[in-house]
């Protein structure tokens, strides 16, 4: 049984703009400004609300719409709040110097700009294609490298060219090597074209449906999961209970999907853990320098809005067992808003064993529990890659967070007989260049309330000495991080180092204040080097985490506005040297994987993981998972069989 919730309404402060609300907000912003007569609607969300205000619980915050508008006739940007239950502009504010990011639409009307360019259908017959019907092109966002010819002022991006043999065909399995159009995607035309020798195109497919891979195995036997009484946990519009959790979850359009408001009930007392939490920004920076191949890198966030990249999952492919959905609702470039049906998945799983001892003098049987989580998961299609967000809620306390990366990698042609110098040869003559992923989190964590303090706690041990004369001792070494100019944080395996986020304000039975450690993804950083383009506009991912005070405009760890832009956020915001002890601090985690293809990641990619934990130190008084029941109908334990 499957059903959707999102027709239920909380009026949760963080809920979503309706399609009502969209349509009002975007003709509230062209009524008042009807000299503007190019405009497009890139970012159409909620205003999000003062963050007290829903502390507070409060029933009568107002419903504000935020704006990014751009229009195309005076290549301008504006921002815009409108009351949407007024229909009134509230704000609106011109944000020069800035390119919004790149539109769906703009990335859909490549292939007719290209083919309708007689320059570029030339320099792709040069190439060896001569059948335009099936050509793909693909958008690279250009950052702010060099535009050889071209004003860096327009709203430019550089775009690569694949060829298919029919219309499903995966096309990255021929791209046209040597070959790069920077397209004016105001003007619509082709601005310049960058061309090297032509390289011939890859000689075999690269399809991966049932019908392209031959004999499928035959020894794999049904794997169902029922839940005779329905799922443990309850939907009300964007609000989720599970046992002790209850939770927001939703779509933004930027972030993908969000999770708020987070809290857990211990006892008769509701405790508040963390108040959001979404990726502030993801890099995917590649590492071959070849002409058609150095400039590219992607804020898939901030330059491609990762949240309108979500896509509708379904029952037994993405899900498995009993299911409840959310729907996202979403404007598109020209305000209009459309409905991705089941954009967000929530279902149980069992997880293990939960805790277990068989105390084996006194008892014949063991005392066991099972694990259970509460899975959030939404799936996010950019280009030729997949991401699938999925957040887990244990039993434990414990939050998940996991990113599982799929989908295809990016392909370069290369003459036969080449060897890849900076990437793997996937197939004859198709190298796939290597590259990194990494996402930035933003942690808006709440123990206890908003006054916390950031201890980062490494294991050490002692040398031999007074105390310890036999070498060894091990001891927990705190150091408090009180300002943002030491804010900056690097993960060490040795020392098994976490940060643990305390209020001080709160003590346990034990007399420790309570707090949440986050136990990081130990991956790699930024390989660009120092000085690159790259890495300023990325130096979010030269370290693992960051810390600052709360600020409700610093939401995107690249900034706002990475398109075109030589970079801005958190590395500006840490400047201030802002206090951070016993006050409201957000973690930014930078976590992924830098990607080395091997040939089994061709022609689809098996998923990789990547991700982090929030686990309670002190949070709660003893383990919080006592009361969960034993499995088994009768509940009467586990037999040990030896």
């Amino acid at each position: 049984m499957t059903t959707t919730s999102s027709s239920v309404s909380t009026a949760h402060p963080y809920d979503p703009l309706t399609a009502a609300e969209i349509t009002s907000a975007v003709g509230t912003v062209r009524s008042a400004h009807p000299h503007l007569t190019a405009l497009r609607f890139p970012i159409v969300r909620l205003d999000y609300p003062d963050k007290q205000a829903v502390r507070d619980g409060r029933t009568d915050i107002p419903r504000t719409a935020f704006l990014v508008v751009y229009d195309r006739a005076e290549h301008s940007t504006y921002e815009a709040r409108v009351d949407v239950d007024s229909a009134v502009v509230i704000g609106w504010d011109r944000i020069d110097g800035v390119q919004p990011a790149i539109m769906i639409e703009e990335i859909m009307e490549l292939d007719e700009i290209v083919k309708g360019d007689p320059d570029a259908v030339q320099a792709l017959r040069r190439h060896g294609v001569t059948n335009l019907e099936l050509l793909q092109i693909d958008p690279w966002s250009t950052g702010t490298l060099p535009l050889p010819g071209v004003d860096a002022r327009r709203r430019i991006i550089r775009a690569s060219a694949y060829v298919r043999e029919f219309p499903e065909d995966n096309a990255y399995a021929r791209p046209v090597g040597n070959l790069v159009f920077i397209i004016d995607c105001d003007e619509k035309s082709v601005a310049a074209i960058e061309e090297e020798d032509p390289v011939p195109l890859p000689p075999e497919g690269g399809n991966y449906d049932v019908g392209s891979v031959g004999p499928l195995r035959t020894d794999v036997r049904p794997l169902e999961i029922v839940q005779p009484e329905g799922p443990s946990f309850t939907v009300a519009g964007n609000v989720l209970e599970w046992q002790r959790w209850r939770l927001h979850a939703h779509i933004d359009a930027v972030e993908g999907l969000v999770i708020s408001d987070v809290s857990y009930l211990d006892g008769d007392r509701r405790r508040s853990i963390l108040h959001r939490a979404a990726i502030s920004e993801m890099v995917v920076p590649y590492g071959d320098t070849s002409n058609d191949f150095y400039f590219r890198n992607v804020f898939d966030a901030g330059e491609y809005n990762l949240g309108k990249t979500v896509g509708s999952l379904s029952l037994g492919c993405d899900c498995l067992g009993e299911i409840r959905y959310l729907d996202a609702t979403l404007a598109d470039e020209s305000g209009h808003p459309h409905t991705i049906v089941n954009a967000i998945c929530i279902h149980e799983e069992d997880y293990g064993i939960l805790w277990k001892h068989w105390n084996f003098r006194y008892q014949d049987k063991a005392e066991v529990r099972r694990s259970r989580r509460l899975v959030v998961s939404a799936i996010h299609t950019i280009g030729n890659y997949e991401y699938g967000f999925f957040w887990y809620f244990y039993q434990d306390g414990t939050i998940q967070f996991e990113a599982k990366l799929t989908g295809i990698v990016q392909t370069r042609a290369i003459a036969p007989g080449a060897v890849p110098e900076f990437g793997t040869l996937v197939a004859p003559q198709l190298d796939a260049p290597n590259h990194q992923h990494l996402f930035n989190m933003r942690l808006d964590l709440e123990i206890d309330g908003p006054n916390n303090t950031v201890v980062e706690v490494d294991a050490v041990g002692r040398p031999i000495g007074p105390g310890n004369e036999f070498g060894n001792a091990i001891v927990a070494q705190k150091t408090v991080i009180a300002n943002e100019r030491d804010a900056r944080r690097s993960c060490n395996t040795a020392t098994a180092r976490t940060w643990k986020v305390i209020n001080p304000n709160i003590a346990n039975r034990l007399g420790d204040p309570v707090g949440y450690k986050l136990v990081p993804f130990a991956g790699p950083t930024l390989l660009a080097a120092e000085g690159s383009d790259l890495a300023r506009r990325a130096e979010f991912a030269r370290t693992h985490l960051w810390v600052t005070r709360y600020d409700s405009r610093e939401l995107h760890a690249a900034g706002d506005y990475p398109n075109q832009h030589p970079g801005a956020g958190i590395g500006d915001w840490v400047r201030q040297e802002r206090d951070l002890v016993n006050t409201d601090v957000v973690l930014w985690h930078t976590f992924g994987t830098s990607h080395l293809p091997r040939p089994e990641d061709w022609p689809i990619m098996p998923c990789e993981y990547v991700g982090f934990s929030l686990k309670p130190v002190g949070f709660f008084d003893r383990n919080p998972s006592l009361d969960v029941p034993p499995p088994g109908a009768g509940r009467a334990g586990c037999h040990h069989k030896p």
